[in-house]
C-alpha cells in the first residue's frame, strides 16, 4: 500500500506527494499546479521532490512544474504523449510505464481522452491517479473529447481491480453525490456514502481516496448500464437511449447544467 499525502491547492485541487517505499522522505508529486504549496509541504515534512507525474496540460495541473524543477533538473518527470507539457516530460502513452527505479516505484499508463484529447492515468501499487477524468461520484467535463471516448475511458477505470484506490485531483465529491441523487433517489450506497462524506467535509477532512468499487456502486457515470440509470436518462432526454455512450453522454449535458 503505498504512503501518500495530500497539498491542497487553489480552491478545490489535491496535489498527490507519492512517497517512495524505500524511503519515505523522498515523493512524487502528482500533477503541482502551483509550486508554493509544494514547496510548504516538502519543507515543512523534510521532504525531497524526486519525481513528477503529469497527467494532462491544464494550467491547476501543470502551473508549478518549471518553478519546481528550477533547481531540480536532473529529476524524472513523465507527461502525456500528445499534450504540450511543460518541463521536457518523457511522454507516455498507454502500455509505457513510469519508472523509478531508485525509489521502488512503477506505474503503468492508461490513455483515457476526453477530458482533455490526450489526458492519461498511472496505475500502480493498488493505486490510479486519474486527474480530472474520474472524480468520486463524478466524472470531468468535456473540454476537448468526445463523450464516446470519456465513456471508454471510464470503462477501462471501472475494470480496474475493486481495491484499486482512486486519486483524483478536486473535492468535487459532494456537489457530486447531490447530482446522483437526482439520477438514481433510491440508491442506498449513494445515500449512505453522501451522509459519510458530509461529516469529512464538517471536519475539513478529505474525501479522497475513494475506490473502485464503491464508484461502481454510487457513481453514475460508470452505471450506463444499469436499468435505474438508463431510465433516468431517458426521461431526462425524453427519447430512448439504446446504447451506453448514449446514455452516458446525457448523464453528462444533465450534469452541466445541474443546479
Amino acid at each position: 500500500m503505498l504512503q501518500v499525502t495530500p497539498v491542497r491547492a487553489f480552491t478545490d485541487n489535491y496535489i498527490w506527494l507519492i512517497h517512495s517505499p524505500q524511503d519515505a522522505a523522498r515523493v512524487v508529486v502528482v500533477d503541482p499546479g502551483d509550486a508554493k504549496p509544494v514547496e510548504r509541504a516538502l519543507a515543512s515534512r523534510n521532504l525531497t521532490l524526486s519525481g513528477l507525474l503529469l497527467t494532462h496540460h491544464h494550467g491547476d495541473h501543470v502551473g508549478g512544474v518549471e518553478e519546481l524543477l528550477q533547481n531540480r533538473r536532473g529529476i524524472p518527470v513523465y507527461g502525456p504523449a500528445t499534450e504540450v507539457i511543460p518541463g521536457n516530460p518523457q511522454r507516455l502513452r498507454e502500455g509505457d510505464r513510469a519508472l523509478f527505479p531508485d525509489l521502488g516505484l512503477a506505474f503503468d499508463v492508461l490513455d483515457v481522452p476526453g477530458h482533455t484529447a490526450g489526458h492519461i492515468a498511472y496505475v500502480g501499487h493498488g493505486a490510479v491517479f486519474c486527474g480530472d477524468t474520474l472524480f468520486s461520484a463524478g466524472c470531468g467535463r468535456l473540454f476537448e473529447g468526445t463523450a464516446e471516448q470519456m465513456h471508454d475511458s471510464l470503462s477501462k477505470l471501472a475494470a480496474l481491480p475493486a481495491e484499486t484506490l482512486v486519486y483524483c485531483a478536486h473535492e468535487y465529491t459532494l456537489s457530486n453525490l447531490k447530482f446522483g441523487q437526482a439520477v438514481e433517489p433510491h440508491n442506498q450506497a449513494a445515500a449512505s456514502y453522501l451522509s459519510h462524506c458530509r461529516e469529512l467535509r464538517a471536519r475539513d477532512e478529505a474525501t479522497i481516496p475513494t475506490d473502485i468499487r464503491r464508484e461502481r456502486n454510487v457513481n453514475p457515470f460508470l452505471r450506463c448500464d444499469d436499468q435505474s440509470v438508463k431510465q433516468a436518462a431517458e426521461a431526462y432526454a425524453g427519447r430512448r437511449l439504446p446504447s451506453q455512450p448514449e446514455v452516458f453522454a446525457v448523464i453528462r449535458q444533465w450534469k452541466d447544467s445541474f443546479r
